[in-house]
């Protein structure tokens, strides 16, 4: 989780939000890493291309 998402640096420390944000971040690489279209690179990449192609965001949340 650490290489994917910078965990170490993150600054939620307050009430439930660092577990809240934890589960949200396994669902975000469980769902990048069930794509069921072979890509070239890492889960960085990966997450990258998610973020900015809003057809790619729709393929991966199954609503095409």
């Amino acid at each position: 989780m650490d290489v994917a998402f910078a965990d170490d640096q993150m600054r939620a420390r307050t009430g439930h939000a660092a577990h809240n944000l934890a589960v949200l971040r396994h669902i975000t690489l469980n769902l990048v890493r069930l794509d069921p279209i072979p890509r070239k690179g890492g889960i960085k990449a990966r997450r990258l291309i998610a973020a900015t192609s809003d057809s790619y965001r729709a393929q991966l949340l199954e609503l095409t």
